[in-house]
């Protein structure tokens, strides 16, 4: 029946020692006791001692005392035969037990004896199963023989040795054990006559087992130190018996120390793996395979230091200082984060070192390189956080500097140059700040990503200060040329164009000098410096174009406020009053003269020198028409055209057909002023021409002569007319009359009646 319980007894011999552990390795009929075997390990904490630990197992006839041997030699708890019930198999299968004082660390296993009757003369297999799984697991294996069959050709003892050379050659690169022969119930015989007789026995089987190819001229000490020693009867010298197993068991202290009793240890797996190899190693035996130690050795390492590598992987993953750090990341940049995530890594790696230690080299570096590279893994999103926060911050902190430098009044270049420089490098001390010394993570991409939106930034910040630079001086030509040319082209006259032509120019040169200044800062290349000068120097240019095709626009306008302004005012500017005395004709011919040059200014921009002769045109031909048609025959009309002689398409705002059509809506629409000033002047006229014509004074004299002469006669009538007149005059001035009929007393039609026609004024 399966034993899953450990079993713990104190046992006395002289003075108590401390408790045994054992455990039903492997049942009788081949089932192993895994679940025993890992209760067995935790209980004599086997795991930890790496290399440090040996194993002994005991082979030998049944009923030959094995049990009895190892419990006085180690202090174990195995069960003994019982002599007085009779002779009978003890052991069923392999058990396992921790030795009691020893140190190192020593299990033993009591193998199963050989040649019972209870498993038949045929049954052999179980046997050589459990002496090759010896063998593949022990350091040192015990053969319990009696000292009366040494010497003998068919002795117990024959088939036993066979079974072991036998399977020790399915063992690929066997381990080399030691053979401590065990001779018991030693006789009168001499040992130093005794062991070679055994040597020369065991030589013999040795030479008679089959060997493989590779192994034909393998002599037996390649592949065992051979040890003999011999007891005394346990049942008949007791004392003795325990005497020499007392010293015996001295030869088991520090027996895996160089030299010691336990071999080379060439293929020992470590402590930790024990219990995964030792089933793995019964699997294979148990089908019958050729059991291939170091491929074996490689496979315990490879799932043992996966394993261990498995479990330092979720404890990381798990532990509390990588958790509190992988949160920090999330919500802001944690200093000194690569110094402790290596720190952190290396304790993890470390771990994993200290007990994957004992395993095979390559096996267990692969797996570290395994774990390393998965734990990379698992911290490189958080590395990728951490970086997204200091670039960020970076660049905040780089966009705050540039400003507070450009407001300081630093050149443009030269802040974004320092700037750029000085944050590039505090984000290259934050990114090796940042760096995990195990990775080898490339932070050029971030670098030059980084690098990217400083170059970014500073151009948009490039475009929008010489955006408002240019902004500025626009603004400045604006107020400077707008009004002016304005103010310039209103007055309209022959020196106006000269005059905006200066204002252009000194203003062209003042404001490209200061944006040269300006500018400098920026160090831009000569190319591009010239181009914002020329689109400045473009801007004024199309301000004063713009101002005069507006002023064009309102050509009819102008022109009709020019000849009101001027007619209706003297040369003092004071609004004239038609007495009668006024020349209308001349200030009508002054008053059109000044709107057709008014007219002429605005028919073309003329900001280049260019000569035309647009002036001259509309003079001989609204003007001097008349006077070219009395004295010849006109051949043609210099208004009946699109364009002007001499001047471009697209300096012309007003046609030479558009400015005749002007003209002749000007005339018409101040025909009306004409007409009211000589109503004006003309009632004025009759106003003031109030006495009577000198004939009919002197009829007045001659036939009147009689009543002169009775008023001279008669003071009182004069009386009467003195105050007759005071009331007149009185009334005259109260009412105004004068003033009344300064307007006229004709309306325009009774003057036209008259002949009165304002165009037939010359000018």
């Amino acid at each position: 029946m399966l034993i899953n319980e450990t079993k713990i007894i104190r046992l006395e011999y002289g003075e108590k020692e401390a408790g045994c552990c054992s455990t039903h390795l492997i049942e009788g009929d081949g089932t192993f006791n895994a679940q025993g075997l890992d209760n067995f390990i935790k209980q004599v904490k086997l795991a930890e001692c790496g290399l440090s630990y040996a194993v002994v197992a005991i082979m030998g006839p049944q009923s030959s005392g094995k049990s009895t041997l190892l419990n006085n030699l180690f202090h174990t708890n195995f069960k003994e035969m019982d002599a007085y019930r009779g002779r009978s198999q003890t052991t069923k299968g392999i058990w396992l037990a921790r030795c009691v004082g020893i140190e190192p660390c020593t299990i033993v296993m009591d193998l199963e004896g050989t040649d019972g009757r209870e498993r038949g003369e045929d049954d052999t297999a179980f046997e050589k199963q459990s002496a090759l799984f010896a063998l593949a697991v022990s350091d040192i294996v015990l053969i319990n023989m009696w000292c009366h069959d040494i010497g003998r050709e068919q002795a117990a003892n024959k088939p036993l040795l066979k079974t072991v050379f036998q399977v020790m050659l399915r063992l690929f690169s066997p381990r080399k054990t030691t053979l401590m022969f065990v001779i018991r119930d030693k006789t009168r015989t001499p040992l130093e006559n005794l062991e070679p007789v055994l040597r020369e026995d065991i030589q013999k089987i040795w030479d008679s087992v089959p060997k493989p190819e590779a192994h034909k001229q393998t002599p037996l000490s390649e592949f065992f130190n051979v040890e003999v020693i011999a007891l005394s009867s346990f049942e008949e010298k007791e004392e003795q018996f325990k005497e020499q197993v007392a010293s015996l068991r001295q030869r088991f202290y520090h027996s895996i120390a160089p030299n010691g009793l336990a071999g080379d240890r060439r293929g020992v797996v470590p402590a930790s793996g024990f219990s995964f190899s030792a089933q793995q190693i019964w699997e294979v035996i148990k089908e019958n395979k050729d059991l291939d130690l170091p491929a074996h050795k490689v496979m315990v390492a490879t799932v043992r230091c996966e394993e261990i590598a498995n479990e330092k992987y979720s404890l990381f993953a798990k532990s509390q200082d990588w958790c509190d750090l992988e949160g920090a990341v999330k919500s802001h940049i944690v200093p000194g984060f690569g110094r402790k995530l290596s720190s952190m890594i290396d304790t993890c790696l470390s771990s994993y070192d200290e007990e994957a230690t004992y395993f095979e080299d390559s096996v267990r570096s692969a797996k570290r390189k395994q774990l390393e590279e998965k734990l990379i893994q698992l911290v490189h999103p958080t590395y990728q956080v951490l970086l997204e926060h200091i670039q960020l911050e970076t660049l905040d902190k780089f966009k705050t500097s540039l400003h507070d430098a450009l407001n300081g009044g630093l050149g443009f270049a030269n802040a974004a140059r320092d700037c750029s420089a000085s944050f590039i490098r505090i984000f290259e001390e934050q990114c090796k700040d940042a760096t995990v010394k195990q990775a080898d993570w490339d932070s050029v991409k971030v670098r030059d990503k980084f690098s990217h939106d400083i170059d970014s930034h500073i151009a948009e910040v490039r475009t929008a200060k010489l955006s408002e630079l240019n902004a500025l001086y626009e603004s400045k030509l604006k107020e400077a040329l707008d009004g002016p040319v304005g103010a310039l082209l209103e007055g309209g006259g022959d020196d106006t164009w000269p005059a905006i032509r200066k204002l252009f120019h000194h203003e062209i040169k003042r404001a490209v000098s200061e944006f040269s200044v300006a500018l400098s800062g920026f160090e831009m290349d000569e190319k591009t410096n010239e181009e914002m000068l020329l689109k400045l120097e473009n801007y004024a240019r199309g301000i004063v174009e713009g101002k005069t095709k507006e002023e064009a626009g309102r050509a009819l306008y102008r022109m009709k406020e020019r000849f009101t302004s001027l007619f209706n005012h003297d040369s003092d500017s004071m609004p004239r009053i038609w007495t009668g005395k006024e020349d209308i004709r001349t200030i009508t011919k002054t008053a059109r003269s000044s709107s057709l040059k008014l007219l002429s200014v605005l028919a073309a921009i003329r900001l280049d020198e260019d000569v035309d002769k647009i002036g001259d045109t509309l003079v001989l031909a609204l003007v001097n028409q008349k006077k070219e048609t009395s004295t010849s025959v006109s051949l043609r009309d210099p208004l009946a055209s699109s364009t002007w002689e001499e001047v471009p398409a697209t300096k012309t705002l007003i046609t030479p057909v558009q400015c005749k059509s002007l003209w002749s809506q000007f005339q018409r629409e101040t025909e009306y002023t004409i007409t009211q000033a000589i109503a004006s002047q003309e009632a004025n006229k009759r106003n003031n021409n109030w006495l009577p014509p000198p004939w009919a004074i002197a009829a007045l004299a001659i036939l009147g002569f009689n009543e002169f002469m009775t008023l001279l006669r008669n003071p009182l009538w004069l009386l009467v007319i003195f105050v007759g007149y005071l009331l007149s005059k009185a009334l005259w001035v109260q009412l105004d009359i004068s003033g009344e009929f300064r307007n006229g007393m004709l309306e325009v039609g009774t003057l036209e009646k008259l002949g009165y026609y304002s165009t037939k004024l010359p000018l």
